[in-house]
């Protein structure tokens, strides 16, 4: 329970209209895209920076947690508040306070969408590279918070290479600014990069600078099945030898083709055992030996078809089978266990072999899709959590899983964060000596320990 003069003090801030404080108002904003939840004491929503500088300055002088929250996008637990205390939704932070075409860059507050940003910068000839799945509804704080890229990133990036700087407010209530206005920089730390995947535990974002990409010419969409999903690996790693990078390079395996052929009108031959779902994009001269590229490097023995769409509604077609996929998923197992790992595009075969093998000896069905370009696979396991005998069984699998992705010299989170789920194993990964500096890090930026606490850290 909240002290009635923190309250008192909160609703000075941002006015009693934008603070929530009875429990069944505030029950919808402890959760996010994950199966996690905490109760918040309190919910505010702030319209400028000086409002969020301000209720940060409460909550330390008051000692009280404060989690920074988005759209609730996220799959980690990493908006829960876990503690109580407040949540500061920037729902209605939610403009775009710039756009300057002649310097490619826009300035927005965190609660605007990505798809807001993607239309406004469509309008002068531009577009902001980073395009989650959740892109017409997640916000751009939330990117920022995760580093969460999509499919773009294996050409364009992630938000790290396309944000130029941020304006944010630290533990203590003090504002900093981070990066330059500029594409080249180099005096001081690079804070911007620090923050952006930070989860909110190092600052609270409130404004961030952001770095624009001129639309292509022309865009070329094409499908590639193959009979075996080693055929299919082998492709993703001669696709990404040539010299042609493709703007996305999706890949879905056997299990997940099977579910989408059971939910979607998708016509995917009989024989598929795996699918690749590749973008290139450039020149409007070039796209025909682009294609051609593509098509040189991705074939192989086991190559049963290859579609380059000509039209949109084709476009739309190719699609819609990579689009089934998810709620496909959510109808077979609406709590599965999802993981988002990263290992080197040369070793994706041997990710999969591996995640074959620990499906066949755990006795679960484990279904993989991604973003194969950059090597960032979401890995499914489909159990019933309210299973105890499959919950046990999934956990020794997840272990393992773990453990894989590491031996391949990989990564646990390409996207997704580390939250709640995964930060009991982050010290798998991160040596005693770099956790130990993040540590202190950590209580540089917010010495209480307020800022979204139980996140990240074992």
């Amino acid at each position: 329970m909240m002290p009635q003069n923190f309250i008192n003090q909160c609703f000075d801030v941002v006015g009693k209209d934008a603070l929530l404080v009875e429990k069944e108002d505030c029950w919808a904003y402890g959760f996010d895209n994950s199966r996690r939840h905490g109760l918040p004491d309190a919910v505010a929503f702030p319209k400028s920076h000086q409002q969020v500088r301000d209720l940060v300055k409460l909550c330390f002088t008051h000692n009280t947690p404060v989690t920074a929250r988005g759209r609730g996008t996220g799959t980690t637990g990493a908006a829960t508040p876990v503690n109580g205390g407040l949540v500061i939704s920037f729902e209605k932070m939610d403009q775009i306070i710039k756009i300057d075409p002649d310097n490619r860059t826009i300035v927005v507050q965190p609660g605007v969408t990505n798809k807001a940003i993607q239309d406004k910068a469509a309008e002068y000839g531009f577009f902001w590279p980073p395009d989650p799945t959740s892109a017409e509804y997640c916000t751009v704080g939330g990117n920022l918070a995760y580093n969460s890229a999509g499919p773009r990133a294996v050409k364009y990036g992630t938000p790290r290479e396309n944000t130029l700087a941020l304006k944010a407010v630290i533990g203590t209530g003090e504002e900093i600014k981070t990066g330059t206005y500029t594409t080249k920089g180099v005096v001081g730390y690079d804070l911007t990069r620090l923050l952006i995947g930070s989860e909110g535990t190092l600052a609270i974002i409130t404004e961030a600078t952001l770095k624009l990409t001129p639309l292509p010419e022309s865009k070329k969409t094409i499908q590639a099945v193959y009979r075996d999903i080693k055929s299919a690996t082998k492709a993703i790693a001669n696709i990404m030898a040539q010299p042609l990078t493709p703007c996305a390079l999706e890949f879905i395996d056997n299990k997940a083709i099977e579910m989408v052929r059971h939910y979607s009108k998708a016509d995917l031959p009989q024989n598929a055992g795996a699918l690749l779902m590749i973008e290139i994009d450039g020149q409007r001269e070039f796209m025909t030996q682009a294609i051609d590229a593509i098509k040189q490097s991705s074939a192989n023995e086991g190559l049963v078809s290859f579609i380059a769409a000509e039209t949109e509604d084709e476009i739309k077609l190719l699609w819609d089978t990579r689009k089934a996929l998810s709620p496909a998923l959510r109808n077979i197992a609406p709590k599965k266990i999802n993981e988002d790992v990263v290992v080197p595009v040369s070793c994706i075969p041997d990710l999969i072999s591996g995640l074959e093998q620990l499906s066949d000896r755990y006795n679960i069905t484990i279904v993989n899709f991604g973003h194969a370009g950059n090597g960032n696979i979401h890995v499914n396991l489909l159990m019933d959590p309210d299973d105890p005998v499959q919950m046990k069984n999934a956990e020794a699998c997840l272990d393992e899983v773990f453990d894989l992705v590491l031996k391949l010299n990989g990564s646990l989170s390409g996207e997704h964060g580390v939250g709640m789920e995964k930060r009991n194993f982050i010290n798998r990964e991160i040596d005693p000596v770099s956790l130990d500096l993040m540590k202190k890090i950590k209580h540089q930026f917010d010495p209480k320990g307020i800022l979204n606490p139980g996140k990240m850290f074992p």
